[in-house]
């Protein structure tokens, strides 16, 4: 539990507040700064997995950052590709068995489509909790776009130590509930809660480095 609680609390270790500015920022903008928010993801496991008590890094805008967000963007584009061509399907077939049926046709495709994206929710988290903080702490420590790829050896390094990537998840899906209710604290609160499950996030997949990563950072 210490590790899950460790992982709460970094994203406001060291210098923090001039790293949640900018990181603030781009999550307002996430539509044209996507990439680089991702790539700052991947710095921040790099940074935990170098220095865990300074805190999330500065940012730097560097061609680095932006090719760690393209090449992380492109594999979550890759593994959420199948839901999102199964939701239309799936709510159709919703839709003929008249879940969620009322009066109105186009309501009624609405619902479909929302107990679609609900019921396609669950396994499309549980491949991401499975694949990605294994293959996003190699990533982050060999620099080598390939292990985000490599998802056997992700699956390999769930059953070589599920306890260590059990006590991960729990930590990302807890920071991720946590910044998403921060929805009611206002609408705005939504920001700063992505930005924290982001950290959060990051901070639990850098303890699966010394599991699945041997070689040296580029």
């Amino acid at each position: 539990m210490k590790f899950v609680a460790n992982s709460f609390s970094w994203p406001f270790r060291g210098d923090w507040k001039s790293r949640w500015l900018p990181g603030l920022v781009a999550v307002l903008l996430l539509p044209i700064a996507f990439i680089p928010l991702l790539g700052y993801a991947i710095d921040a496991t790099r940074a935990a997995e170098t220095d865990d008590a300074a805190g999330p890094p500065s940012w730097k805008l560097s061609f680095r950052l932006l090719s760690d967000g393209f090449w992380t963007a492109l594999v979550i584009a890759l593994l959420t590709a199948p839901f999102l061509l199964a939701l239309n399907p799936l709510a159709g077939l919703l839709f003929d068995r008249q879940i969620g049926h009322v009066t109105d046709a186009a309501q009624s495709q609405l619902y479909a489509h929302v107990v679609a994206a609900f019921v396609l929710a669950l396994p499309w988290g549980l491949l991401f909790l499975l694949l990605m903080p294994h293959a996003t702490a190699r990533f982050a420590h060999t620099g080598d776009a390939r292990d985000l790829v490599d998802f056997p050896a992700a699956v390999r390094g769930v059953a070589r130590d599920f306890a260590t990537w059990n006590l991960a998840a729990a930590a990302i899906v807890t920071g991720w509930a946590l910044g998403l209710a921060a929805v009611g604290l206002l609408c705005v609160g939504l920001v700063p809660g992505v930005f924290y499950a982001i950290l959060v996030s990051a901070h639990a997949s850098a303890a699966l480095h010394d599991k699945g990563a041997n070689s040296p950072t580029r």
